[in-house]
């Protein structure tokens, strides 16, 4: 793409290189903290601010886009001690929203992915709780697997660890087969 752009645009592509091997750099560094360590060193909005900043520069030049990006992964790789928990479909992160202007872009999103009138939809919204995103897999009622996210594709079993949570059923009222997305949380206290 450098051929076709001359002087100022070209400069500018060079620019944005350069800051999309730091940022991924950054963020990569980050996500390993986070992820592996268990040890964030800045806070989440900080995190967010670095993240969007390097997605916007991918969006506006597609050319320096790639799949070893940080945003086109999902959390981290699964700790080496778990045994593997294979998804039966990619575990994605929602994306965040921080404006008016995110909003508004979403409700687009929605409406056009819905094939609703507008006055067909309704929201419900919460605070965010940050946690442990895990699946669940239920078979003729019974709880058999719980995985962490991993990577999206791959997590860790931990089965065992979720069987302690006494809010979680480990058996369902009617005999289903059936995968569960949550969060799970713990207060701070």
């Amino acid at each position: 793409m450098a051929d076709f752009l001359s002087g100022e645009g070209e400069m500018e592509l060079m620019e944005a290189a350069r800051r999309v091997v730091e940022l991924r750099r950054i963020v990569a560094h980050h996500d390993y903290l986070y992820n592996v360590l268990d040890a964030p060193k800045i806070s989440d909005r900080e995190y967010n601010a670095l993240f969007r900043e390097l997605a916007e520069l991918e969006r506006r030049f597609p050319t320096l886009a790639s799949p070893e990006s940080p945003t086109s992964r999902v959390g981290g790789a699964p700790i080496e001690s778990l045994p593997r928990a294979l998804h039966s479909a990619p575990l994605l992160s929602l994306d965040n929203a921080f404006s008016e202007t995110d909003l508004r872009d979403f409700h687009r999103r929605i409406l056009g992915l819905a094939g609703v009138p507008e006055q067909g939809l309704a929201y419900v919204s919460e605070l965010k709780l940050d946690g442990l995103s895990v699946v669940l897999n239920y078979r003729d009622g019974a709880l058999v697997r719980g995985a962490t996210r991993g990577d999206g594709l791959v997590g860790e079993d931990v089965t065992s660890n979720l069987r302690t949570i006494r809010s979680l059923p480990l058996r369902l009222r009617e005999p289903v087969t059936v995968e569960v997305r949550g969060e799970v949380i713990m207060p701070l206290a």
